[in-house]
Protein backbone atom coordinates (compact mmCIF):
# COMPACT_ATOMS: atom_id res chain seq x y z
CA UNK A 1 0.00 0.00 0.00
CA UNK A 2 1.51 3.55 -0.72
CA UNK A 3 1.50 6.01 1.98
CA UNK A 4 -0.75 8.04 -0.12
CA UNK A 5 -3.41 5.42 0.08
CA UNK A 6 -2.76 4.54 3.23
CA UNK A 7 -3.48 8.43 4.27
CA UNK A 8 -6.89 8.49 2.16
CA UNK A 9 -8.66 5.19 3.62
CA UNK A 10 -7.18 6.13 7.51
CA UNK A 11 -10.20 6.82 8.97
CA UNK A 12 -11.29 6.93 12.87
CA UNK A 13 -12.76 3.53 13.08
CA UNK A 14 -15.46 3.58 15.27
CA UNK A 15 -17.19 -0.10 14.50
CA UNK A 16 -14.30 -3.07 14.72
CA UNK A 17 -15.03 -6.80 14.34
CA UNK A 18 -14.52 -9.52 16.88
CA UNK A 19 -11.49 -10.06 15.38
CA UNK A 20 -8.35 -10.70 17.49
CA UNK A 21 -4.72 -8.48 16.28
CA UNK A 22 -1.83 -11.01 16.86
CA UNK A 23 0.91 -9.31 18.74
CA UNK A 24 3.02 -9.93 16.47
CA UNK A 25 1.37 -7.71 14.67
CA UNK A 26 1.18 -5.14 16.96
CA UNK A 27 5.02 -5.31 17.96
CA UNK A 28 5.91 -5.02 14.26
CA UNK A 29 3.50 -1.97 13.92
CA UNK A 30 5.52 -0.75 16.90
CA UNK A 31 9.11 -1.14 15.59
CA UNK A 32 7.94 0.07 11.89
CA UNK A 33 6.09 3.36 13.77
CA UNK A 34 9.43 4.66 15.53
CA UNK A 35 10.89 5.56 12.75
CA UNK A 36 8.76 8.68 13.12
CA UNK A 37 10.71 11.88 12.97
CA UNK A 38 11.65 13.77 16.39
CA UNK A 39 13.65 16.86 17.12
CA UNK A 40 17.13 16.03 17.97
CA UNK A 41 16.07 12.17 17.72
CA UNK A 42 14.51 12.93 20.82
CA UNK A 43 11.83 10.31 20.44
CA UNK A 44 9.63 11.81 23.29
CA UNK A 45 6.65 8.92 23.01
CA UNK A 46 5.59 6.66 25.30
CA UNK A 47 3.21 3.37 23.97
CA UNK A 48 1.25 0.93 26.20
CA UNK A 49 -1.05 -1.94 24.49
CA UNK A 50 -3.26 -4.10 26.20
CA UNK A 51 -5.68 -6.98 24.93
CA UNK A 52 -7.29 -9.54 26.13
CA UNK A 53 -8.27 -10.04 29.68
CA UNK A 54 -6.29 -7.54 30.75
CA UNK A 55 -8.56 -4.95 28.42
CA UNK A 56 -11.68 -6.69 29.78
CA UNK A 57 -9.91 -6.16 33.40
CA UNK A 58 -9.51 -2.33 32.87
CA UNK A 59 -12.55 -1.51 30.32
CA UNK A 60 -14.55 -3.16 33.61
CA UNK A 61 -12.95 -0.63 35.66
CA UNK A 62 -13.91 2.01 33.68
CA UNK A 63 -17.81 0.98 33.38
CA UNK A 64 -18.41 0.68 36.85
CA UNK A 65 -16.58 4.51 37.81
CA UNK A 66 -18.74 5.57 34.87
CA UNK A 67 -21.64 4.63 37.02
CA UNK A 68 -20.70 7.37 39.55
CA UNK A 69 -18.70 9.64 36.98
CA UNK A 70 -19.85 9.62 33.65
CA UNK A 71 -17.22 12.63 32.63
CA UNK A 72 -14.21 10.87 34.11
CA UNK A 73 -11.78 11.46 36.58
CA UNK A 74 -11.96 15.48 36.78
CA UNK A 75 -10.31 18.21 34.54
CA UNK A 76 -8.01 16.98 31.89
CA UNK A 77 -4.22 17.93 32.33
CA UNK A 78 -4.34 19.75 28.66
CA UNK A 79 -6.99 21.44 26.87
CA UNK A 80 -8.01 18.97 23.85
CA UNK A 81 -9.64 22.21 22.15
CA UNK A 82 -8.75 25.69 22.41
CA UNK A 83 -10.97 27.63 24.49
CA UNK A 84 -12.77 30.21 22.63
CA UNK A 85 -12.57 28.15 19.31
CA UNK A 86 -13.30 30.57 15.76
CA UNK A 87 -14.17 30.09 12.54
CA UNK A 88 -13.01 28.26 10.28
CA UNK A 89 -12.39 25.62 13.20
CA UNK A 90 -15.45 25.52 14.88
CA UNK A 91 -17.20 25.63 12.21
CA UNK A 92 -15.79 22.05 11.21
CA UNK A 93 -15.92 20.84 14.47
CA UNK A 94 -19.64 21.50 14.44
CA UNK A 95 -20.07 20.03 11.16
CA UNK A 96 -17.93 16.86 11.99
CA UNK A 97 -20.05 15.99 14.93
CA UNK A 98 -23.56 16.40 12.96
CA UNK A 99 -22.13 14.30 9.99
CA UNK A 100 -21.24 11.72 12.04
CA UNK A 101 -24.26 11.63 14.33
CA UNK A 102 -26.22 11.49 10.98
CA UNK A 103 -24.61 8.26 10.23
CA UNK A 104 -26.24 6.80 13.03
CA UNK A 105 -29.81 8.62 12.43
CA UNK A 106 -29.42 10.44 16.19
CA UNK A 107 -30.57 14.46 15.76
CA UNK A 108 -29.16 16.75 17.61
CA UNK A 109 -32.01 16.93 20.42
CA UNK A 110 -31.38 13.02 21.04
CA UNK A 111 -29.66 14.22 23.81
CA UNK A 112 -29.62 10.42 25.58
CA UNK A 113 -28.50 9.21 22.21
CA UNK A 114 -25.82 11.36 21.90
CA UNK A 115 -24.53 10.55 25.10
CA UNK A 116 -24.83 6.75 24.27
CA UNK A 117 -22.45 7.19 21.44
CA UNK A 118 -19.97 9.28 23.60
CA UNK A 119 -19.81 6.59 26.03
CA UNK A 120 -18.59 3.81 22.91
CA UNK A 121 -15.22 5.89 23.45
CA UNK A 122 -14.92 4.58 26.23
CA UNK A 123 -14.78 0.52 25.45
CA UNK A 124 -12.53 1.26 22.30
CA UNK A 125 -15.74 0.70 19.77
CA UNK A 126 -14.70 -2.75 20.86
CA UNK A 127 -11.46 -2.78 19.02
CA UNK A 128 -9.16 -5.70 20.43
CA UNK A 129 -6.49 -3.71 21.41
CA UNK A 130 -6.25 -0.71 23.38
CA UNK A 131 -3.11 1.47 23.04
CA UNK A 132 -2.39 4.56 25.44
CA UNK A 133 0.16 7.29 24.80
CA UNK A 134 2.15 9.43 26.88
CA UNK A 135 4.73 11.66 27.17
CA UNK A 136 7.07 12.96 29.31
CA UNK A 137 6.01 16.24 31.57
CA UNK A 138 9.04 18.14 31.02
CA UNK A 139 8.72 18.32 27.32
CA UNK A 140 7.18 21.31 25.63
CA UNK A 141 5.21 22.00 22.51
CA UNK A 142 7.66 20.73 19.63
CA UNK A 143 8.33 17.35 21.37
CA UNK A 144 4.08 17.15 21.71
CA UNK A 145 4.44 17.64 17.84
CA UNK A 146 7.04 14.87 17.25
CA UNK A 147 4.48 12.52 19.75
CA UNK A 148 1.96 13.35 17.00
CA UNK A 149 4.15 12.35 14.55
CA UNK A 150 4.33 8.88 15.71
CA UNK A 151 1.11 8.37 16.32
CA UNK A 152 0.40 9.32 12.63
CA UNK A 153 3.09 6.98 11.72
CA UNK A 154 1.20 3.80 13.37
CA UNK A 155 -1.98 4.97 12.19
CA UNK A 156 -0.75 4.56 8.50
CA UNK A 157 1.55 1.36 9.06
CA UNK A 158 -1.57 -0.18 10.83
CA UNK A 159 -3.46 0.68 7.49
CA UNK A 160 -0.29 -1.14 5.51
CA UNK A 161 -1.29 -4.06 7.83
CA UNK A 162 -5.10 -3.93 7.02
CA UNK A 163 -5.90 -2.58 10.27
CA UNK A 164 -7.69 0.50 11.33
CA UNK A 165 -7.99 2.89 14.30
CA UNK A 166 -9.62 4.98 16.50
CA UNK A 167 -7.53 7.73 17.38
CA UNK A 168 -9.23 9.14 21.03
CA UNK A 169 -8.16 11.89 22.90
CA UNK A 170 -11.37 11.54 24.95
CA UNK A 171 -9.09 9.08 26.93
CA UNK A 172 -7.75 12.28 28.52
CA UNK A 173 -10.91 12.57 30.89
CA UNK A 174 -9.51 9.17 32.36
CA UNK A 175 -5.86 9.81 33.01
CA UNK A 176 -5.99 9.32 36.69
CA UNK A 177 -7.44 5.95 36.31
CA UNK A 178 -5.56 5.15 32.95
CA UNK A 179 -2.31 6.30 34.51
CA UNK A 180 -2.77 4.01 37.72
CA UNK A 181 -4.12 0.90 36.14
CA UNK A 182 -0.98 1.10 33.38
CA UNK A 183 1.60 1.84 36.41
CA UNK A 184 2.85 4.75 34.73
CA UNK A 185 5.07 6.54 36.48
CA UNK A 186 4.44 10.07 37.73
CA UNK A 187 6.28 12.33 34.86
CA UNK A 188 4.45 10.84 32.46
CA UNK A 189 1.32 12.91 30.90
CA UNK A 190 -1.27 10.89 29.15
CA UNK A 191 -2.28 12.22 25.67
CA UNK A 192 -4.75 10.16 24.15
CA UNK A 193 -6.04 6.20 23.47
CA UNK A 194 -6.43 4.86 20.44
CA UNK A 195 -8.46 1.48 19.36
CA UNK A 196 -6.90 -1.14 16.85
CA UNK A 197 -8.40 -3.93 14.86
CA UNK A 198 -10.36 -4.78 11.87
CA UNK A 199 -12.82 -1.94 10.47
CA UNK A 200 -16.68 -3.58 10.40
CA UNK A 201 -17.15 -2.40 7.12
CA UNK A 202 -21.13 -2.74 7.28
CA UNK A 203 -21.48 -0.60 10.14
CA UNK A 204 -23.35 2.83 8.79
CA UNK A 205 -21.00 5.13 11.45
CA UNK A 206 -17.85 3.87 9.32
CA UNK A 207 -19.33 5.70 6.38
CA UNK A 208 -18.31 8.88 7.16
CA UNK A 209 -15.56 10.18 5.15
CA UNK A 210 -14.94 13.84 6.92
CA UNK A 211 -13.82 16.85 4.52
CA UNK A 212 -10.88 18.19 4.02
CA UNK A 213 -10.31 22.07 2.85
CA UNK A 214 -9.48 22.84 -0.78
CA UNK A 215 -5.79 23.61 -1.62
CA UNK A 216 -6.29 27.52 -1.76
CA UNK A 217 -7.96 27.44 1.88
CA UNK A 218 -4.28 26.30 3.77
CA UNK A 219 -1.44 26.70 1.49
CA UNK A 220 0.91 29.69 -0.11
CA UNK A 221 2.77 28.63 -2.59
CA UNK A 222 5.36 31.29 -4.66
CA UNK A 223 7.99 31.52 -6.33
CA UNK A 224 7.49 28.35 -8.70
Amino acid sequence: MKVSEALKTRITCRAFLDKQVPEATVRQILEEAKYAPSGGNLQPWHAYAITGDRLKEFLAIIAEKQKANPFGDGDTEYDIYPKGLTDPYKARRFKCGEDMYATIGVPREDKEGRMKQFMRNFNFFDAPVAMFFAIDRQMGLGQWSDLGMFIQSLMLVAREHGLHTAPQEAWAIWHKTVSEFLGMPEELMLFCGLGLGYMDESAPINHLRTDRAPLEEFATLSGF
